[in-house]
């Protein structure tokens, strides 16, 4: 069987050479990789991957910790992927994604190696194992989102202004006249729920308007998005509590504010008007009228998170980042002014 001395001898080429052809480590000249791939493949010759692991103590591949509901992927999730692959395919870097949550199975999991060089933990938690957990011998970390406060200093991470697209979302509402707006936010748990949580009660004190408990409801990790949109808007009418607008985390608690309001014969945006912090949904065909929503230019978030962690693989002295991605607002039928 053919090896690395072999390919590099008929190649002309030093091993050295061979492995950064087959790594993509080290820029190779196109001609030089031509040669080199012919020899290969004409030996039949594959690379033993693991022995090369073990011997440079690498593996080229990032992980994606990414915990949800289930293992199907929103638009926003398949953007990000998106642009980390991009990433990964520039620098020779292989994905493994991982979805598994951090109940107990994934507490058993934290407590074993993942085959990756680093990894990028998306939807921090206040008390994140994920996160928490982390030595220094593990391998380099960023984080999709604000991880938790005394963790920050330490830890690379992008996110996008959480505080001020709650503010921006709920000044716009403020200006089409609502007043008494529902807002139907993520987990306690999520860290990101404290910053939508400032910026949805700063608009409000900006505006004179008081903030009432009964209408900022946080969501039970354990209820499924579209179940926590559904209930709570029936279970708020059925107390008689008032609102004309819903803010809502994602568009799975939306869709169930959507469907909640159709059983109760009210219609979007004449008795409700919607709006969601994202956009591009994969159930945009069952929002009659059309979601307003916020885009978090996910790609964006995935690209900027796989350089830094790459940066930080490569050389373990970078700099701790903390960089911002802008969102913006898109506007659609499913708000309207009120009187």
């Amino acid at each position: 069987m053919a090896n690395i001395d072999d390919v590099a001898r008929l190649s002309g080429v030093s091993k050295g050479t061979v492995s950064n052809v087959f790594t993509q480590n080290r820029h190779v000249r196109k001609e030089v990789a031509e040669r080199v791939l012919k020899v290969a493949q004409e030996l039949n010759f594959k690379p033993n991957y693991w022995a090369r692991t073990l011997s440079v103590k690498r593996t080229s591949i990032i992980g994606l910790s990414m915990p949800g509901e289930n293992t199907k992927f929103s638009k926003f999730h398949m953007s990000l992927i998106n642009g980390v692959l991009q990433v990964c395919y520039e620098h020779g870097y292989r994905l493994l994604v991982n979805t598994m949550s951090t109940d107990y199975q994934g507490q058993a999991k934290y407590l074993t190696t993942n085959p990756v060089d680093g990894e990028i933990f998306l939807d921090p938690e206040q008390d994140d194992i994920r996160l928490t957990k982390r030595t220094q011998s593990d391998p380099p970390a960023v984080v999709v989102g604000k991880p938790p406060e005394p963790l920050r200093p330490q830890l690379c991470y992008v996110d996008n202004d959480n505080e001020m697209t709650a503010e921006q979302v709920t000044q716009y509402l403020i200006r089409l006249g609502h007043r008494e707006i529902l807002f139907l936010n993520t987990s306690k748990e999520r860290t990101v729920s404290i910053d939508r949580q400032r910026g949805y009660e700063t608009a409000l004190g900006q505006a004179g308007i008081a903030v009432r408990p009964e209408l900022h409801v946080f969501k039970n990790a354990s209820v499924p998005s579209l179940d926590y949109g559904w209930e709570s808007i029936h279970c708020l009418m059925a107390r008689g509590v008032s609102f004309s607008a819903v803010v809502a985390d994602t568009d799975k608690v939306a869709l169930g504010v959507y469907r909640a309001a159709g059983e109760l014969g009210l219609s979007i945006p004449d008795d409700i008007s919607v709006f969601a912090f994202s956009d591009d949904s994969v159930f945009a065909p069952e929002f009659r009228p059309p979601l307003s929503g916020v885009s978090l230019n996910a790609e964006d978030l995935g690209r900027e998170a796989a350089v830094l962690l790459i940066r930080r693989i490569q050389d373990d002295s970078a700099p701790i980042v903390h960089q911002t991605i802008r969102s913006n607002l898109v506007v659609r039928e499913s708000c309207r002014s009120v009187p």
